[in-house]
């Protein structure tokens, strides 16, 4: 494998983790407009995506290989509690 390919082959494995928590973010920002109006959109997609990331990598190291759909749920439970933390957590409604 040249190093061109090792690129690629490991952007392809970060990919989906990085692109759920970007569309996460914009529809949590979209659904949630109001609640989460002080909150960054490049913050709630770096949590998203950054949690994504991580339980896909879980999942490669626990699972055996890359793409299990054990590794897919637990990207999206990862990400929607990052989003959780994220927007909503340390703040206390009056």
């Amino acid at each position: 494998m040249t190093a061109l390919q090792a690129f690629f082959h490991a952007l392809n494995l970060l990919l989906p983790g990085l692109l759920l928590g970007l569309i996460a973010a914009g529809l949590a920002k979209l659904l949630w407009r109001q609640a989460l109006r002080g909150v960054a959109l490049a913050r709630l997609a770096a949590w998203g995506a950054g949690a994504a990331v991580l339980a896909s990598l879980a999942g490669l190291v626990l699972v055996g290989r890359d793409g299990a759909m054990l590794t897919y749920l637990a990207m999206v439970l990862a990400c929607a509690a990052a989003l959780l933390v994220a927007g909503f957590g340390g703040r206390r409604e009056a």
